[in-house]
């Protein structure tokens, strides 16, 4: 791909580090142990790396609480590692893309641990710190993610403060100029150290409204969550004012303007607003905002063939301009094998097929650590449990360690699956190791290689990578549409269910590909396409 686009239909493999590969035995994975494992991610025929936060944290979040933008938290290694992790990677053609969390910090940043002290120091206007109501009351109605108002009492300063998250997580002030310069010079710092782009979490949170107004009820009905269980209180709520605000705009250009300084750098911003396609298509739009937007959309229960043909129709009619990037599964949310099953049954020729869906939709594609294998949500007991989210919300939301726990190497290698010789910070699930890298790594027909063949494959069909989309009507279980570039087209059907179903193309002069080593659907003389369970199809169309 040309330097400049390399981002357009790019596979970016997610890794969150802590449960990747530990090397120095404390039961945490490192950046060193990314660098161990390399040459098994280019074997995944994948273009880039993106890696959840390794900088310097109290580990509230798990790193998505940063008290240090611009040094690795010593769990994870050194800067040193990173250097060797980036120059290991581009040996391979591998870019690589870090984590950047800019719209809260830790409370033990030293910014707020300046600004909590009054309301007279340099920092003193680096957050969003309010007075209470006459009755000692937050300032608002807005609701934290995790449970609970989104404010939280400082006596220091005698105000409360804005948490949009966990209360360890206060939010920045980016109505003042000096957080945005500040911001951007810690984004740079990783510019120089030669990262290729960033994904930016919850970058449509960077703003809030300035006049703090209440958000305004939502009714029961439309209380869905997008990555958040549903009877969080969170989902109550319209959240109009607490983030997607209109000055984010100017921020997004800001952020745009500083990546055309290092040519071939690329954004992907994550947007969780009241209609997320909408954001990403306006934060996409004209070139001079993200290079890519991802939501929550396709991270949903909702496994139809009807509700993800209207979500990418959607976002399509809208995202004119900007570039669109897919993912079923992430750190944040019950893994796809699993979540999209129907009775948590992991099922191989689904798991296969969701990988040629996910990477056949017009966009870039971000898969998750261990969706190569198949891995479902792994089974944590409450006594085991990490995440804050998931030890609030038991039993009804079990959090989301379920889809962070170790990755399993080798099951002959020791009970933690060659991740780690000691016990890890999660455990790993007993399922897994006979999904381990090793054992499928020997299985010619396994999740793991068929993967890897998928991915090989796609790279020689341009129009899988940077065509137009169009859909074609369809009832379930079958998805079907066309892939044009260059006038030239591709037809993709997918089976999403369990049992065959048949497809008439009447009128349609098709070459199927053949040599596609788990392409599962028949064409018979008459022009009717037979799909088995889970079964996928690809041909040229003539």
């Amino acid at each position: 791909m040309a330097q400049q686009q390399w981002y357009k239909g790019a596979v970016i493999y997610q890794v969150y580090p802590r449960s990747f590969q530990d090397t120095n035995g404390d039961g945490i994975g490192d950046l060193k142990g990314i660098i161990s494992r390399i040459d098994y991610i280019k074997s995944l025929g994948v273009d880039a790396i993106w890696i959840s936060p390794f900088f310097k944290s109290p580990m509230k979040d798990f790193g998505y609480d940063i008290s240090d933008y611009r040094d690795i938290d010593p769990l994870f290694g050194d800067l040193n590692d990173f250097d060797e992790l980036i120059a290991q990677a581009h040996q391979r053609d591998i870019k690589i893309i870090i984590d950047q969390v800019l719209s809260h910090t830790s409370d033990q940043h030293q910014w707020f641990l300046d600004s909590r002290e009054d309301k007279t120091n340099d920092k003193s206007d680096w957050y969003v710190w309010a007075d209470s109501k006459p009755d000692g009351t937050q300032p608002n109605n807005w609701l934290s993610i995790f449970g609970g108002p989104a404010w939280q009492w400082e006596p220091r300063r005698g105000q409360y403060y804005l948490h949009n998250f966990l209360t360890e997580q206060p939010d920045l002030n980016f109505h003042n100029p000096d957080v945005r310069k500040a911001v951007l010079d810690n984004v740079e710092f990783w510019l120089k150290k030669g990262v290729d782009g960033f994904r930016l979490d919850a970058i449509n949170f960077c703003y809030h409204d300035a006049l703090l107004r209440d958000n305004p009820a939502k009714p029961p009905e439309k209380r869905q969550g997008r990555g958040f269980s549903e009877d969080n209180p969170y989902a109550f709520q319209y959240h109009h004012y607490n983030n997607t605000q209109p000055e984010n705009i100017s921020f997004m250009q800001d952020i745009r303007a500083l990546l055309n300084q290092y040519p071939g750098t690329v954004s992907l911003g994550e947007i969780s607003s009241e209609d997320s396609l909408a954001t990403m298509a306006q934060y996409t739009a004209g070139g001079d905002k993200l290079h890519m937007g991802y939501s929550f959309e396709l991270l949903t229960n909702d496994y139809s063939c009807e509700y993800i043909r209207t979500t990418v129709q959607t976002l399509e009619e809208r995202m004119t301009e900007g570039w669109p990037c897919w993912a079923f599964s992430n750190h944040d949310v019950e893994r796809v094998a699993s979540r999209w099953s129907g009775d948590n049954t992991i099922n191989p020729a689904q798991c296969k097929m969701l990988t040629a869906l996910l990477a056949s939709l017009r966009g870039s594609v971000c898969m998750y650590q261990g969706e190569e294998l198949g891995l479902g949500e792994a089974q944590v007991a409450f006594e085991d449990l990490q995440d804050p989210y998931g030890i609030t919300f038991w039993p009804n939301f079990k959090g989301r360690d379920g889809c962070r726990t170790p990755m399993p190497w080798d099951a002959e290698s020791g009970e933690h699956a060659g991740f780690s010789p000691e016990k890890p910070w999660l455990p790993v699930d007993s399922a897994h190791k006979y999904q381990s890298v090793k054992v499928q790594d020997e299985a010619d027909d396994s999740i793991l290689n068929a993967f890897r063949e998928f991915m090989q494959w796609r790279k020689t069909h341009p129009a899988l990578i940077e065509g137009d989309i169009e859909f074609i009507e369809t009832a379930e279980p079958l998805l079907a549409f066309y892939r044009h570039f260059e006038g030239k087209s591709m037809l993709c059907v997918f089976n999403l269910a369990a049992n065959s179903a048949s497809l008439a193309l009447e009128g349609t002069v098709l070459t199927a590909h053949d040599a596609l080593p788990h392409q599962t659907g028949t064409l018979d003389t008459n022009n009717t396409l037979t799909l088995p369970g889970f079964g996928c199809f690809y041909a040229d169309v003539n």
